[in-house]
């Protein structure tokens, strides 16, 4: 069990590390495409397929083509969480080696699509103050770990459930014989 979830869930988290780093890298100060969330996401999808992959393996070579919710499901959360902590620290690379502010320019583009919307004033302020208090919690990594590993866990809780609830079922892709 222990060989599957770092085998399955460090798979899942090479490629939503590799994904990440290389993207970093390569997009380094520029702003993202409004389409570069999509593409993430998409990525997280199929390397979480790997929580599947994981269960439907487990079900069919070692429980006879019979998995129960629950345990299917914590198998999901575990290979989740493997691949969450992995791409947290590709985040964390990636920020170490190209020194990026990224805290900082997330908040000069949120102030000027307020900017933009027509905030003024003693809103626009307010708003100045919030991003300067966001960036300095960014800063404390403590703060920025946790941030990042919500990025992509919920998705593996999403696959988990939908993988567990499918594969619980063993006429659902039965094994070969």
């Amino acid at each position: 069990m222990l060989g599957r979830l770092v085998r399955y869930g460090g798979a899942a988290g090479l490629i939503v590390g590799v994904e990440l780093f290389t993207v970093t890298l390569a997009f380094n100060g520029h702003p993202t495409a409004p389409w570069g969330a999509v593409v993430g996401y998409l990525t997280m999808l199929v390397a979480l397929s790997a929580v599947f992959l994981a269960i439907k393996s487990w079900r069919d070579e070692d429980l006879g083509g019979v998995v129960r919710f629950w345990p299917a499901l914590g198998l999901g959360l575990a290979i989740s969480a493997v691949a969450s902590v992995l791409y947290v620290l590709a985040w964390e690379a990636a920020l170490a080696v190209t020194h990026m502010d990224f805290a900082g320019g997330y908040a000069r583009a949120l102030i000027a699509q307020q900017r933009a919307r027509g905030v003024s004033g003693e809103a626009l302020d307010r708003y100045i103050a919030q991003m300067e208090t966001f960036k300095a919690q960014y800063a404390d990594p403590l703060y920025r770990l946790p941030m990042t590993f919500t990025e992509i866990f919920p998705v593996g809780v999403l696959v988990s459930l939908v993988s567990a609830g499918l594969l619980r079922n063993s006429r659902f892709l039965p094994a070969r014989r």
